[in-house]
């Protein structure tokens, strides 16, 4: 039986999906494995107890990944699962900003009781004229499962559509069309495009990549589209950039001190994923992620341990471990089971870290699984149960 402790609110449509297998937990301390959104898990003590997190979403700025990892916990998100919703708010936040959409519903909010509106309407309409997106050409900075999206339906919007991700996956350049330019330095985007959007995750090399030395290097009248994380870029530059009349919009999903109410702003309060079918898909995604990891020790979609993946566990023992990703350490493996047959064996690593799942032609026994706990540089090991 495995217990699962939803520390926010996550979509019936994956809860549902649990067997009968498992049991929901209030209680941290009994948990297998936690689901979240956006709860903090930096201040939360992590029992020994866990064995998997899955964040229903992309971004994990909110869960300690190098504890979890020193922990043997693995921590799952949801790539893709909320790439339309975002895609489509992309172009809403685009289309507020080539329109004075805004200005121009404010503007006729106000003329209520006005029975001369319709009238005042065709004098006051050019206040609020703009420009169309055919023939603009388009920015995306990260090719993942959102911004290959983003860059298909730009293109069939008669965008002009640069791409650059130099990390683009096997599977994106796959769904990527052929008419989107490929290019090899952003900063061709910065020089070219007349629309720039983020799509990449924030770690210390894309912290403030759009700063005041990329600004610099951008269009008169650009552009700038943030539905990622507001950290991406110097949000001070920018509205300094605003003033001075080298941007023209900056439309963030990520409204804070800096940026809230200011002139040359579109800032919407983190919708970027908040739509019922992103929720559901999000939710759906992460619960098979982690019944797929707790019952057969598969793991995909990990940010802190590696893909691995021998299917559904029938042989008669199977056993996970998590280890350093050091030299020797398969040697050693094989040499504590060499009384046993291994039948399948992968073998994976990530950075640091390391995993390996091995199907026996036995159950595995205490003093086996004690004598592969004690080699040096392994951290966890698990004994599944065929099932």
């Amino acid at each position: 039986m495995y217990r699962y402790l939803c520390m926010n609110q996550i979509s019936e449509v994956g809860i549902s999906s649990f067997t009968e297998e498992y049991t929901r937990t209030e209680t941290l301390e009994d948990a297998h494995a936690l689901l979240v959104r956006s709860a903090d898990l930096h201040k939360v003590e992590l029992p020994d107890s866990l064995l998997a997190i899955a964040r229903a979403g992309a971004g994990v700025n909110n869960i300690p990944l190098e504890e979890c990892s020193q922990k043997g916990i693995v921590v799952f998100n949801t790539p893709g699962a909320n790439a339309n919703g975002v895609k489509e708010l992309v172009f809403a936040g685009m289309l507020l900003a080539a329109r004075d959409i805004i200005g121009g519903a404010n503007w006729v909010s106000a003329q209520e009781g006005n029975p001369a509106v319709s009238k005042d309407t065709e004098k006051e309409k050019k206040k609020f004229a703009g420009s169309e997106l055919l023939g603009k050409k388009l920015g995306i900075i990260g090719l993942g499962a959102i911004g290959v999206q983003v860059a298909n339906a730009a293109y069939h919007l008669g965008m002009d559509v640069y791409g650059f991700d130099p990390y683009i996956s096997v599977e994106a350049a796959w769904n990527l069309s052929r008419n989107i330019h490929h290019i090899s330095d952003v900063e061709e985007i910065y020089k070219k495009c007349d629309y720039i959007t983020i799509h990449v995750p924030l770690t210390d090399a894309t912290r403030h990549m759009i700063d005041r030395a990329a600004l610099g290097k951008m269009k008169p009248g650009v552009v700038i589209v943030n539905y990622a994380r507001d950290l991406l870029v110097d949000e001070e530059a920018v509205l300094e950039a605003i003033r001075e009349g080298k941007v023209h919009r900056y439309v963030t999903d990520f409204p804070n001190a800096v940026t809230a109410g200011k002139p040359g702003v579109i800032a919407t309060p983190h919708l970027g994923a908040s739509t019922a079918e992103s929720e559901d898909n999000c939710a759906a995604m992460a619960v098979n992620e982690l019944k797929n990891f707790l019952e057969h020790g598969n793991i995909r979609n990990s940010v802190n341990y590696p893909n691995c993946d021998l299917g559904k566990c029938t042989a008669p023992g199977r056993i996970a471990i998590y280890h350093k990703n050091v030299k020797m350490m398969i040697g050693r493996f094989a040499e504590i089971l060499s009384d046993t047959n291994i039948r399948n064996m992968s073998n994976t690593s990530k950075g640091a870290y390391a995993y390996t799942l091995i199907d026996l032609d036995e159950k595995a026994d205490q003093e086996m699984l004690s004598r592969l706990e004690a080699v040096d540089g392994v951290i966890r090991v698990r004994n599944i149960a065929r099932q």
